[in-house]
């Protein structure tokens, strides 16, 4: 009976710390929304890097909050956004975990909703005592480059 107590153990542990990531990752996008960059930086590691292919790369709590408190980023809120993610697949190996999945931003224009950007990402995270952060999150435009392909590929070290 101890073994399947902590097999059990083991099996709810998983489903917890998967549900935990899935929680942290549907954060970000109303956050992001909200420019609330403080408390979506918090969302990585100190030394975390949030890297959208392309167009930058951030590193530490203070670059990451300075995407969303940027020119580029408060234009887009001014004008009307939606950041939407997930599903994400979660794979969990003890202390650290990968999430792949993809994320769409709606831009509103007088004409309505429209995507404005659609991308694959990949999740890297890391067990801390207050819970799971982000340690690199890698972000590609799905326009038909194979870097976004990657980034979705289960197995694949992409970041």
């Amino acid at each position: 009976m101890p073994e399947l107590l902590e097999a059990l153990a083991a099996r709810l542990r998983i489903l917890e710390d998967r549900e935990a990531i899935r929680d942290l990752i549907a954060s970000y996008g109303p956050l992001a929304d909200a420019g609330e960059a403080r408390a979506l930086a918090a969302l990585w590691t100190e030394d975390g890097i949030y890297e959208v292919v392309g167009f930058a790369q951030a590193e530490g709590h203070s670059a990451i909050a300075a995407l969303i408190e940027g020119e580029a980023h408060r234009t887009l809120m001014a004008d009307g956004c939606a950041h939407l993610l997930g599903p994400v697949a979660v794979e969990v190996d003890g202390d650290t975990a990968i999430a792949r999945g993809h994320s769409v931003v709606f831009r509103h224009s007088p004409a309505g909703y429209a995507p404005y950007r659609v991308a694959a990402n990949r999740w890297t995270l890391k067990r801390r005592p207050e819970g799971w952060r982000v340690a690199h999150r890698r972000n590609a435009l799905l326009d038909g480059n194979e870097t976004a392909r990657i980034l979705l590929a289960p197995g694949h070290p992409a970041s």
